[in-house]
Order: C-alpha cells, then sequence, then structure tokens
C-alpha cells in the first residue's frame, strides 16, 4: 500500500517472541484482517500482535500503553488493553505491541443493530470528550483534530483533481466546513478515526472500540464521523441527539469526514480499492444529508 512499508510474516512475529517474550513463541499465530498502517496477528486465543507497517505508525505502541489505561475506566466500552510492548529486532526496525484480543466482527449491515448501536458509540464519544485531559498530547499541523482550516489550500487541490466526485458539490461542502466557527473551547481527547473497521461487533451489539493511532487532544468534530461513515437516517439522528454539540460542530464534523475520504480516494485508488470505495460513499453520505 504505501511506498517504504516494512513486509510482516507470522515467522517474523514468532522469531520476535521467542528472542523477546519466549513464553509465547510456541501458541498459534494466524495473521488477520489488517488496517492501513499495522499487519495484525493473532497469537493464541487472547493476544494479537500488532506490527507497524510505515513510519508514521510507529509510535503508537507507546502511545497506546501510555494513554489508554489511563482512559479506559472513564469509557463504557473495552478498548485495547497493551500487555506488552516489543522491541525492534529480528529483520524488524520498530517498537509492536502485544495487545488483548477483543473477540467479534467489524460491523456491516447484517451484524449491528444501528440504532442502538448509534446510541451506545455516542456514549462512548460523549465519555472519551469528557476525560480527565491533563497532560495529553495536542493535536497540531494538518492531523485529526487539529484546526480543520490547516487543510485548506491541500484540500481544495484535491477536490479540483479527483474527476470520481461531484465537484461542486464537495467544493460547496468543504467550503461550508472551513468557513464554521473553529473550536474554541479547551480540547478534549478524540479517537481521531472512529469507523467501521476500529469497531467491533458481537450478537449485535457494540463490544470493543480499537486502533487510536490519531489519539490526542483536540477538536471533538472528528469524532462525530460515524454519523455519515457508519449510520445514516435514523441512527444518525440517535448519534446526533446523544452526542449534542452544536451546528458548528457538526459542520466541522462534516469537513472530518471529507478531508481523510478525500485524500484515501486518490491514495488507495490501486492498492487498497476496497478502502478507496468506502471512501467514495463517505463523500456521498455527506452530500446526501446535505441535500
Amino acid at each position: 500500500m504505501h511506498e517504504g512499508q516494512v513486509e510482516t510474516t507470522p515467522q517474523l512475529v514468532r522469531d520476535l517472541l521467542e528472542s523477546q517474550f519466549p513464553d509465547l513463541a510456541g501458541l498459534p499465530i494466524r495473521r488477520v484482517e489488517s488496517g492501513t498502517d499495522h499487519d495484525l496477528y493473532r497469537v493464541g486465543d487472547d493476544l494479537v500482535a500488532r506490527m507497524p507497517i510505515i513510519d508514521w505508525a510507529v509510535d503508537q505502541a507507546e502511545a497506546d500503553e501510555r494513554w489508554l489505561p489511563m482512559l479506559a475506566p472513564h469509557l463504557p466500552l473495552p478498548i485495547p488493553e497493551t500487555v506488552a510492548v516489543g522491541r525492534p529486532g529480528a529483520d524488524f526496525p520498530w517498537r509492536w505491541s502485544l495487545v488483548r484480543w477483543i473477540d467479534g466482527e467489524t460491523p456491516d449491515e447484517h451484524n449491528l443493530d444501528p440504532v442502538e448501536a448509534a446510541a451506545e458509540l455516542g456514549r462512548f464519544v460523549v465519555a472519551l470528550h469528557r476525560a480527565p485531559t491533563a497532560g495529553g498530547p495536542l493535536k497540531s499541523g494538518t492531523s485529526r483534530g487539529a484546526p480543520l482550516a490547516n487543510l485548506d489550500a491541500h484540500i481544495r487541490r484535491l477536490i479540483v483533481e479527483l474527476d470520481e466526485v461531484d465537484v461542486p458539490a464537495v467544493a460547496k461542502a468543504w467550503d461550508d466546513a472551513a468557513a464554521a466557527p473553529a473550536w474554541d473551547r479547551p480540547p478534549v481527547w478524540i479517537h481521531g478515526d472512529i469507523q467501521p473497521g476500529n469497531l467491533i461487533v458481537r450478537e449485535r451489539g457494540l463490544v470493543g472500540v480499537i486502533d487510536f493511532g490519531g489519539l490526542g487532544l483536540g477538536d471533538p468534530a472528528v469524532d462525530l464521523a460515524p454519523a455519515w461513515n457508519l449510520f445514516d437516517d435514523e441512527a444518525r439522528d440517535v448519534f446526533r441527539q446523544v452526542v449534542g454539540y452544536d451546528e458548528a460542530t457538526w459542520t466541522r464534523g462534516q469537513g472530518w469526514v471529507l478531508a481523510p475520504a478525500l485524500q484515501g480516494l486518490g491514495y488507495y485508488r490501486e492498492t487498497k480499492p476496497d478502502f478507496a470505495e468506502a471512501c467514495r460513499l463517505r463523500i456521498a453520505a455527506v452530500l446526501a444529508d446535505r441535500a
């Protein structure tokens, strides 16, 4: 998917376990569905090894180990629990982590009650945004949760370059998001990437929120993305009612769906077409909600 991506294998994971956690090296190791910046390997029944594959993800193991135990007691759904952080070695250049496995599936139209999930996820977002922030890392630059205006010039160029979207409609949606009043209260804890691939469901209910690679203190609007990347109609209304926030924050929330979706649509078109298609659908969902 990426230039400079590090390749991983089950044998690599076993070699790292043998040298660093030998009591785990005899467990079965099997690859599971991975995301865009980590390869994931099930280790036995209870653990998963998270292996960063690109340089922008290399700090997550230590960030998860530091911050997630502080946040977990404040949250109504399970989040990743780090068991150990591994060192570079065995031809792998970065730190990696072992976390508790949360059993379940990623949500789809068949395995989730959307209205109940909207309420559950809304309560999770509220709790995360109210968690104590002392010492947390502030989002800056063009990272998710920083001021949306920081992305303005880049996103406007992308809109013009991408010929597979309704350019006038997307440009108007971005205009409105970029012009919305900025968040002028203290920054809150944000997940930064609440989307279907980072949620776990079991028996039609949410049982976990994972992948806190975007964690930090910033604009809560970025965590309103499930309104368009997961929910529609009644469920979207329920999510919005539970989460709250003013109209300006929801408008910036649409911007925080459009920005990564526009970036991902071009970046992953050839290397991860299913993800590019998901980006296209998220753009369409924002436009439909504005119609």
